[in-house]
């Protein structure tokens, strides 16, 4: 038996003595193709059945290949004569043909099948035949659908969308991702996060690098990273973002076993919102700090040690140190030191003396200012400078201050002066809001000291 009866096939739509390793090559490719492949000569004749066609419709190459048509086998003869029309009339037709119609299984169930068909073309370019592929709808619709979904993904999706390879390099972005990232879609292509990320970039990196050896998280994750600000693209300005991040980890279906093709990662930003959650919990805890030292407040004899309970209450979360300077003239601005917390590590608010100790604050210093304007005043340390905590004679460290009036009966007493390490951002207005709320407190406790006889 030759090659070409072996492999399910007949030299009806090539030469009548073909290479045997030419037929045996053709019959592999055939067998090992996804897609079911049936062919039809000139005059209806199956000449081609491989392996796939076999597998939906039950039908051996042996079965198939020599049979006029499929009417009586594989489609019902009432529709015999319609579908072999539509198949061949695919050699007069330029490009390929789309159907649906039901096959019949060699058990007697009915397929619904998607098939291309086109001309085969003889050695004369005449038409020789029809080849036909074709798979069930239903697994044709799921690929449709995949490919629709990823299409629409990476071209109209409301959220980033990005495919990092397995070096954890950018391999396609949509155009939210792409605009969130500050670059083009063809600009963030192959480069390392580092490059497009500033703070938080480790951590993304750890995530990406632990679906790739693990598999997708069951929730997403938050994630706060830093991108090149909008208005700022050469100046190296960057802004803070938090994404809330989920990852998918992407193998190959062709693969034997799994291999990672790299990560999926869908991202949306949550920046305000996150923001709006904070400020309502930060308002909500300084609301019981102030709720606390009122009620601390209220147990104290001394109204100077109510004065400094109520600093103690405002530093936790706040401030790294509080100082209380009580005005002792007003032209020139004069103040005295009368509480304040440790120069070292963070403490508690203590008067230092009962007299108080002069401060002599050079020009321009917050403190007076903020006498002088009746208002809040803040100010922090440029890039570079070592001894502006020094100078201003503030404790050694401080990078940020924040120095509130004291008022009370329409009086002003003096100036609390508020002080942030390193650590933490500098003062917002939010920040001196709620420190005006605190000297408040602090400022009628102060005025009640130093109405009572000493």
């Amino acid at each position: 038996m030759s090659a070409s009866r072996r492999s399910g096939t007949t030299d009806a739509l090539g030469p009548e003595e073909p290479d045997p390793g030419g037929a045996e090559l053709l019959a592999a490719l055939l067998d090992g193709m996804d897609a079911a492949l049936c062919a039809l000569d000139a005059d209806g004749v199956v000449t081609h059945w491989n392996r796939e066609a076999e597998r939906i419709l039950g039908w051996t190459a042996a079965e198939a290949v020599g049979r006029q048509g499929f009417s009586g086998w594989a489609v019902r003869a009432a529709d015999a004569e319609e579908i072999q029309g539509r198949l061949l009339s695919a050699m007069d037709a330029p490009g390929r043909q789309v159907h649906e119609f039901a096959l019949v299984t060699k058990d007697g169930g009915r397929v619904l099948v998607r098939m291309q068909s086109a001309a085969v073309r003889g050695g004369d370019g005449k038409p020789a035949g029809v080849y036909c592929a074709f798979s069930e709808v239903h697994a044709q619709i799921d690929l449709e659908r995949s490919i629709a979904l990823s299409e629409a993904l990476f071209e109209h999706a409301s959220w980033g969308v990005v495919l990092v390879d397995a070096d954890l390099r950018p391999a396609v972005v949509n155009e939210h991702a792409a605009r969130a990232l500050g670059v083009g879609r063809t600009a963030v292509l192959g480069r390392p996060l580092a490059d497009l990320l500033g703070q938080g970039v480790e951590e993304l990196e750890s995530a990406l690098a632990h679906v790739l050896g693990e598999g997708s998280p069951p929730a997403p994750a938050e994630l706060w990273v830093s991108v090149r600000a909008a208005a700022d693209k050469e100046g190296g300005g960057f802004e803070r973002r938090c994404w809330r991040s989920g990852f998918v980890r992407l193998a190959s279906p062709l693969a034997e076993e799994p291999v990672p093709l790299g990560v999926g990662w869908l991202f949306l930003d949550v920046t305000e919102a996150k923001q709006t959650e904070q400020e309502a919990s930060q308002l909500r805890f300084r609301s019981q700090q102030l709720h606390r030292a009122a009620r601390a407040a209220a147990e104290c004899e001394d109204p100077m040690e109510a004065a400094t309970v109520h600093l103690d209450f405002a530093l936790a979360g706040f401030a790294d140190h509080a100082l209380v300077d009580l005005l002792a003239g007003e032209d020139p601005v004069r103040l005295v030191r009368v509480a304040a917390t440790p120069a070292g590590a963070p403490g508690p608010c203590l008067p230092v003396s009962k007299a108080g100790i002069p401060v002599r604050y050079p020009e321009g210093h917050p403190a007076p200012q903020c006498v002088a304007r009746v208002g809040s005043v803040r100010a922090s340390a440029g890039a570079g400078v070592t001894d502006w905590a020094s100078v201003r004679q503030w404790p050694e460290g401080s990078v940020h201050a924040l120095c509130a009036v004291l008022r009370s009966r329409g009086r002003t007493l003096g100036v609390v002066t508020f002080l942030r390490g390193p650590g933490r951002v500098a003062f917002e207005r939010p920040d001196a809001t709620y420190a005006e709320s605190v000297t408040a407190r602090v400022a009628a406790a102060l005025d009640l000291a130093q109405a009572l006889p000493r």
